[in-house]
């Protein structure tokens, strides 16, 4: 990884806005290009730029552009479907095959000075949400997604297996959503203490504690009525359906790297739900309105900031995968 000059296209369409970026936040799979080279069939083979989570200002604007003007504060959503598709249509363009995703090869990333963006995936931050809590709606649309697929229920008691930054942050979606109590599942202690200072969100820590142990003495062996699924581990995956209630419904969001077992008798017996999301559609609006209403805060789970020139640093500090840290960010 290096910084230099790479060319990029700068060319400004009528629906389209160009950006001054301000805060790029560093995510998983960002790190995953850079130490593997590929995520499946996503094969980084020439120089790529990476980042996908960012905010900035908008500094020129399409002449059929009407809801933006130039000094505007935005976060851009990354995945660009074919606007044209059926899924487009259908309103799940998340999961159109020619969707173009920041930082998925070969298209590049926004941690650059400057990019160009359909307007209609521009989004203008309310005055009372920073840049860089902007940079966290892209994740925070993962949770979002998540929490509307499960169908939340005033007063339902949810499991989130996993307390990696998405994890934590469908924690807060689930809460945000409904949820009395939120019960969050790891093997890191560091994370567990972050995230169960939230009121609502209860901890276990599973080197210690059985998660199911834990899960049917606070639900009068009921179980959990939402079991979201976050951390792709195969025993976590295994366990979804000891964990969840009778009619309860599992959310998959965690991506294990190869396929795992997957209880399908223990589901059948409860008549539980199995969904899976694949990052979201149409809820960047929502997510925006949540940070703006004090309803999810997002500030303590960014760890630390970097300068552009330490660039390299950040993403060196983000391979550490240190227990402490949740989101590390770039500010250009």
């Amino acid at each position: 990884m290096s910084l230099r000059d790479y060319p990029v296209s700068l060319e400004l369409g009528p629906h389209d806005v160009r950006i001054a970026i301000h805060t790029v936040g560093i995510c998983g799979s960002d790190v995953h290009y850079y130490t593997h080279g590929k995520i499946g069939p996503f094969v980084v083979k020439e120089p790529m730029i990476l980042g996908h989570e960012a905010a900035g200002t908008v500094t020129a604007v399409g002449t059929e552009v009407t809801h933006l003007k130039i000094g505007d504060r935005v976060c851009m959503e990354p995945g660009i479907p074919d606007l044209n598709s059926k899924a487009m249509r259908l309103g799940m363009y998340n999961v159109d095959p020619a969707v173009r995703f920041w930082a998925t090869p070969p298209v590049n990333g926004c941690l650059t000075p400057e990019v160009v963006h359909p307007a209609a995936f521009t989004f203008k931050l309310p005055d009372n949400v920073s840049f860089a809590e902007g940079a966290m709606v892209e994740p925070l649309a993962v949770g979002i997604q998540a929490a509307l697929k499960a169908g939340i229920k005033p007063g339902d008691t949810a499991v989130v297996m996993g307390a990696g930054p998405i994890g934590m942050i469908t924690a807060l979606s689930a809460l945000a959503g409904g949820c009395s109590r939120v019960i969050v599942s790891d093997v890191a202690q560091p994370k567990l203490d972050i995230i169960g200072k939230y009121p609502g969100v209860e901890t276990v820590n599973v080197r210690n504690t059985k998660l199911l142990d834990y899960v049917r003495a606070t639900t009068e062996g009921w179980g959990a009525d939402i079991v979201f699924e976050a951390s792709g581990a195969a025993p976590a995956v295994l366990d979804v359906a000891n964990v969840v209630a009778p009619g309860g419904t599992c959310i998959m969001v965690g991506m294990p790297v190869d396929p795992v077992p997957v209880d399908i008798v223990g589901l059948q017996a409860k008549e539980a739900t199995l969904r899976t999301i694949f990052r979201y559609a149409n809820v960047y609006d929502r997510a925006i309105a949540l940070i703006a209403s004090g309803k999810i805060d997002l500030k303590p789970l960014i760890t630390e900031t970097f300068a552009f020139r330490d660039s390299v640093a950040a993403f060196d500090r983000a391979v550490e995968a240190r227990p402490t840290d949740v989101k590390l960010q770039i500010v250009l």
